[in-house]
């Protein structure tokens, strides 16, 4: 039985595993402590993990009918995230493995991400007797980028964001436009009423080979159009049509390079996850796009594509049926891990 933990930003979660199996996933969110100052400011983010951690800890043990002394191996989120945030959770599993006499795993964050579209069922567990090599698209307030995953624990990342990632040009734009944080949530359930069509914003490096993408011009379009159009923000209607043409911009990007990366090469499906992957008008084009072009999808679902530990745990009991070497307890966090290999 394993016990995971992640504390790379906001959430605070814990889940329990027995041979791929989610046996608990409990996350702590501090969506409301942050929405004051609409971001996450990372000291406030640190103190609620040192607060929350040992509540959830024990509500994700009970939940799973088990105790401390059932485990046989510990997983935390090792990299990357806020320095001071990581450090809370990954210590705190470094002091428990220790004591126990347990094997640590130090786990990548993206990494998990990467393999959360093959978890499922419910209760939720690993599915990776149906995996298959794919082309990952990977998005998040923090994170946007591309990977070709060949085999399990075999990939290699083709494209990332050379600015703003997709996530936070939503959240960013949705300032602009007067929405309470956190507004890409609010901005995609406006965006479902208005007209894609109704204006037009750039389409960031649509046209170029590569698989990288850029989004701080499309915030900064969007800036200037409501510099010259201040009014548009206080019609309802105007805004519906706003929210809908920004989002089918960041999609159409996102989308089109997908495809165009699973069409290259010459893989059969495509995964998306991370918390942008939970964008209705995202996972709505992806759907038509793949279809169209006979590529087969698997989404995160959405309970997992925000941060959670159960695919901390999942990507750890994977580690461990590879044979990979426990994470030595004199190991530091690695806040900017990158996925390379």
């Amino acid at each position: 039985m394993l016990l995971a933990l992640e504390t790379s930003c906001d959430e605070t979660s814990a889940a329990v595993l027995r041979d791929g199996v989610i046996l608990a996933n409990v996350v702590a969110s501090q969506v409301r402590l942050h929405a004051e100052y609409g971001g996450v400011v990372p000291e406030l983010a640190t103190r609620e993990h040192l607060r929350n951690l040992l509540p959830v800890v024990h509500e994700a043990l009970d939940q799973a009918g088990a105790s401390i002394g059932d485990l046989t191996a510990v997983a935390a989120t090792r990299g990357p995230g806020l320095p001071a945030a990581l450090m809370a959770g990954f210590t705190s599993a470094q002091a428990l493995a220790f004591a126990r006499g347990l094997p640590l795993y130090g786990v990548h964050h993206h990494e998990a991400h990467l393999y959360s579209p093959w978890i499922g069922g419910q209760p939720p567990a690993a599915q990776f007797d149906q995996f298959e090599p794919n082309v990952s698209l990977i998005v998040s307030g923090g994170h946007t980028m591309l990977v070709h995953v060949r085999g399990e624990l075999d990939h290699t990342v083709i494209g990332s964001t050379l600015d703003d990632a997709a996530g936070e040009c939503f959240d960013k734009v949705s300032k602009l436009l007067g929405l309470p944080y956190p507004g890409g949530p609010l901005l995609d359930r406006l965006a479902a009423e208005g007209n894609p069509a109704a204006f037009e914003f750039p389409r960031p490096l649509l046209a170029e080979p590569n698989f990288d993408f850029s989004f701080s011009g499309l915030k900064t379009s969007v800036r200037y159009f409501l510099e010259k159009h201040p009014d548009l923000a206080d019609d309802p209607q105007a805004l519906r049509d706003l929210c809908a043409s920004v989002q089918a911009a960041i999609v159409e990007v996102l989308v089109a390079k997908t495809v165009r990366a699973a069409r290259q090469l010459g893989v059969k499906c495509v995964t998306a996850s991370g918390g942008v992957s939970c964008n209705s008008g995202l996972r709505r084009e992806l759907e038509l796009r793949c279809a169209k072009r006979g590529l087969r999808l698997r989404v995160a679902e959405k309970r997992l594509c925000t941060d959670n530990a159960a695919m901390i745990g999942v990507l750890a009991e994977r580690q461990i049926r590879a044979g990979k070497a426990p994470t030595p307890f004199d190991e530091e966090t690695r806040p900017g891990w990158s996925l390379e290999r």
